[in-house]
């Protein structure tokens, strides 16, 4: 993040000279500042992101970061998963059915891309980079059948689903993400494993990914169930006119 500093002003006649002593603290205090600001940035993030999965009122998803996000959550809390326990299956009509570990999906080719994320809501964080598993790559593998339309996606917050077609799910700009800014998913922004479809709203996402199961046609997701679009382009959606990421 960079920031434009003023021009200094000529003093005004008669004004009371600066110390050298209180210049050289000023600008220590302010190197200070600059010097911290990754670190309360990330203690920031860090407190937004457990108060808001212990939050079942939401309001804390209202509250500003500097990261820009804002942290969402359908129920009052979620499990943490990590390298022992997550797995991500994928079942429905395919011939061959597949559960991942972390450590498996990690060894598959990854892709990295930078985009926009668009939230429905609004904001919108610029040039983020998001690095995982192309969905397509995953289907591939299990085989779809001629029968599949879509594909469903279930998350281990219990409560949360989202949807594709086949034809959107295999596109190049779908992942199943493991990395966003360049790092591990944390478990405040849907780690260790979430869905990135770069194209849409951000609410098409999906966050703690869990299932993908393959299935005849579209099945409205936890938010089209409550009047977002299926189909949830940027820019052209929702009734929202936003840039495309």
């Amino acid at each position: 993040m960079t920031s434009e500093q003023p021009t200094p002003s000529e003093p005004e006649p008669g004004g009371a000279p600066i110390g050298r002593r209180l210049l050289l603290g000023t600008l220590g205090l302010g190197a200070l500042g600059v010097a911290a600001a990754p670190t309360l940035q990330r203690g920031l993030e860090s407190f937004l992101g457990g108060a808001a999965d212990k939050d079942p009122t939401g309001l804390t998803g209202l509250l500003p970061n500097g990261g820009g996000f804002r942290y969402y959550s359908v129920v009052s809390s979620v499990p943490k998963k990590g390298e022992d326990d997550y797995r991500l299956t994928i079942d429905g009509l395919v011939d061959r059915p597949t559960t991942y570990t972390l450590a498996e999906l990690r060894a598959l080719p990854q892709t990295r891309m930078v985009r926009d994320v668009q939230c429905v809501t609004g904001w919108r964080v610029p040039d983020t980079p998001f690095e995982g598993v192309r969905l397509s790559q995953l289907l591939d593998a299990a085989g779809v059948r001629t029968s599949a339309g879509a594909v469903r996606f279930t998350c281990f917050d219990g409560a949360y689903s989202e949807s594709l077609t086949l034809s959107q799910a295999r596109r190049d700009d779908v992942l199943v993400a493991l990395r966003m800014q360049d790092k591990d998913l944390s478990h405040s922004h849907g780690g260790p494993v979430r869905l990135y479809v770069a194209p849409m709203y951000f609410y098409k996402s999906a966050k703690w990914l869990s299932g993908i199961t393959l299935t005849s046609d579209v099945r409205p997701g936890y938010w089209e169930k409550r009047g977002y679009d299926v189909d949830a382009w940027v820019g052209r959606s929702n009734g929202r006119d936003d840039e495309v990421t």
